[in-house]
């Protein structure tokens, strides 16, 4: 007997390989993507303006990564004691406002060099609202707790959100030919929406999004909203805010990405560098034993040759945990 839903995932035309470049922009949904992706060693780049929800701030900090452009001190406000940027998150907010600068524009130099070279840049959307300053109607990616009526909140239409990352992604494929997009749509629910108006902000992500697909050959999708919502379809598969996926749904989804985004001739070589990893992270109780001098040894051994067979793989912080006196 069946008691969940099938759910098609086609593997994508070129699969990722341990030699691709890969982006990840978007919503916190990202980070777990991202996590899973470098405990395995892929080479990232991961949300270089911090958390994005809204595909106007995604938008935005693509076109600025392909410029390459440089924030200033007029591009920051003080709030709560704190620098902040109205296109960044809050993790790049300082007390020292040139500490946030060059923090901000480190990150932006990074990117910079990172998307003209990318293979992959995979966008995850996790809300279709927007929210404008009422001063000057400039677009924010963060709100930095400012009073709420400071902001106009404004759910963009499927024909806006399209025709922004049409532009955006027409622009990345003129600076970069080769490189591919993966949109998947977050499923946590943005539940201060309102459970109406998040199932409404989804949507549109979801329409505009697969119209980006038909009409570009290089644009993809991954379900990863439809694996939690339908195929899961179980709050034990949420955290007890029962708004962000648990542990056992965002493994669950890796699973799929796994099979649908990864190409299988690497699977063995992740499955070695994922011991390597779990091994590196293991802490000994009796670090002056016989034992875990083996242990030591003999992981450190398995890195090397890893290494060598595998020389793009950058292993050189296990390496030294392994063989550090």
């Amino acid at each position: 007997m069946q008691f969940t839903l099938s759910i098609d995932t086609p593997a994508l035309p070129s699969p990722i390989v341990y030699t691709d470049n890969i982006l990840l922009i978007g919503s916190c949904f990202t980070e777990h993507m991202s996590d899973q992706l470098q405990r395995h060693r892929f080479h990232i780049c991961n949300n270089p303006h911090g958390i994005l929800f809204n595909p106007l701030s995604v938008a935005r900090s693509i076109n600025s990564y392909i410029d390459g452009a440089e924030y200033t001190e007029a591009d920051l406000f003080y709030l709560n004691e704190l620098w902040n940027s109205w296109d960044h998150h809050t993790r790049f907010s300082n007390t020292d406002i040139s500490a946030a600068l060059a923090g901000i524009n480190q990150s932006q130099t990074e990117a910079h060099h990172f998307i003209l070279n990318a293979d992959w840049v995979v966008i995850t959307l996790g809300s279709a609202f927007q929210y404008y300053l009422k001063d000057n109607d400039r677009p924010v990616a963060n709100n930095h707790r400012a009073p709420a009526q400071w902001f106009q909140k404004k759910l963009l239409s499927i024909a806006e959100i399209e025709t922004s990352l049409t532009h955006t992604l027409e622009k990345l494929f003129a600076a970069n030919a080769k490189v591919n997009v993966l949109f998947t749509i977050s499923p946590v629910r943005h539940i201060r929406d309102g459970v109406v108006d998040n199932n409404r902000s989804k949507a549109r992500l979801i329409e505009a999004v697969h119209n980006l697909c038909q009409s570009m050959a290089n644009v993809h999708y991954f379900p990863a909203y439809e694996l939690v919502i339908d195929v899961l379809r179980d709050y034990r598969f949420y955290d007890v805010d029962l708004v962000h996926p648990n542990f056992a749904a965002t493994s669950f989804v890796w699973q799929h990405f796994m099979k649908s985004c990864i190409s299988p001739a690497i699977y063995t070589t992740m499955q070695q560098v994922n011991e390597i990893a779990t091994a590196r992270a293991h802490r000994t109780r009796f670090p002056d034993t016989e034992a875990h001098r083996k242990f030591l040894s003999s992981y450190a051994a398995k890195t090397k040759a890893l290494m060598t067979t595998h020389p793009y793989l950058n292993l050189k912080d296990e390496l030294r945990y392994f063989t550090a006196d």
